[in-house]
C-alpha cells in the first residue's frame, strides 16, 4: 500500500498518496487548482504555469511538485491568485484570440479561466504576432493563433496515440507548434479520431464540419466555472 501523506492547503490538513503531486492530491480531496497543461491522462510537463502555488512560501507547480509530511501549500490566496492572473493575461497577449467568434468559446479552458478569475481584458498590451493557420488537412486544421504552447498535443500525439505528429520548433517568440512532415498537416499520419485532437485546452487544433454544434447555452462552461466538478466533490463528502 502506498504510504499515507498529510500535508496543508489553504489552512485544511489534506491527505494523499505517496508520488502523488499536489495537484494530484488536491483533486482528489475536492480542492480545485487551475491548470491548462496538465491533464489527468498525460505525464506531468509544468509549461504553463498556471498552476503556481506557494509550498512553505515558495512557489513552485502543482502538477509537478511532490507531495511531502507536513508541507504547507497555499492555494487561495491574494498572491497565488495575482500570480495565475498575470499568467492568464499573457497568454491572452501572446497569441492573437478571437473569443467572440471562436469555435470553441464555451468550452475553452483559457477563456474559463479568465472567466474564473474575473478577467474581462488584458492588462498586459497585444502583441499581435504574425502565426500560419494550416487548413491543408481535409477533417483538421490548426490555428497557431490559439496555441498556448501547452505541449498537451505533443504529449497525446507521442503517449496516447503512439504518432508523435507534433513538437515544437523555433524558441522565445518564434517558438510554434509544428508537425512531422515537411510543412502540412495533412502529410503527416493524423487520423481525425486522435486523442492529440480532444485534448487541446483552447481552439488550436479543431476538427472541421462539426464547429459551433452546441448552441449557446450548452457549452461546457456557460452556467458553472471551470473546477466546480472538482469542488462539487468535496462538498457532497
Amino acid at each position: 500500500m502506498s504510504e499515507t501523506i498529510t500535508f496543508t492547503i489553504d489552512g485544511v490538513k489534506v491527505q494523499g498518496a505517496g508520488g502523488q503531486t499536489i495537484l494530484q492530491a488536491a483533486q482528489d480531496a475536492g480542492v480545485y487548482i487551475p491548470r491548462l497543461c496538465a491533464k489527468e491522462e498525460l505525464s506531468p510537463f509544468g509549461s504553463c504555469r498556471v498552476c503556481t502555488v506557494l509550498v512553505d512560501g515558495r512557489p513552485q507547480t502543482a502538477c509537478t511538485y511532490p507531495i511531502a509530511e507536513d508541507m504547507i501549500v497555499e492555494s487561495d490566496s491574494e498572491q497565488v491568485a495575482a500570480i495565475r492572473r498575470d499568467i492568464i493575461d499573457m497568454l491572452f497577449v501572446e497569441g492573437n484570440h478571437y473569443c467572440m467568434f471562436c469555435e470553441t468559446s464555451g468550452d475553452c479552458e483559457l477563456q474559463a479561466l479568465a472567466y474564473r478569475f474575473g478577467i474581462t481584458a488584458p492588462k498586459f498590451p497585444y502583441m499581435f504576432p504574425k502565426r500560419e493557420i494550416d487548413m491543408s488537412h481535409p477533417e483538421i486544421f490548426i490555428d497557431r493563433d490559439r496555441c498556448i504552447l501547452c505541449a498537451r498535443c505533443v504529449r497525446a500525439s507521442r503517449d496516447l496515440d503512439e504518432k508523435a505528429v507534433f513538437q515544437f520548433v523555433g524558441r522565445g517568440p518564434d517558438k510554434r507548434i509544428a508537425v512531422n512532415a515537411e510543412s502540412r498537416l495533412v502529410d503527416t499520419n493524423i487520423d481525425v479520431t486522435d486523442e492529440a485532437i480532444s485534448i487541446c485546452p483552447v481552439g488550436a487544433l479543431i476538427r472541421k464540419k462539426g464547429s459551433y454544434a452546441v448552441p449557446y447555452g450548452q457549452r461546457k462552461y456557460d452556467h458553472e466555472p471551470i473546477g466546480s466538478d472538482i469542488e462539487k466533490a468535496r462538498k457532497a463528502e
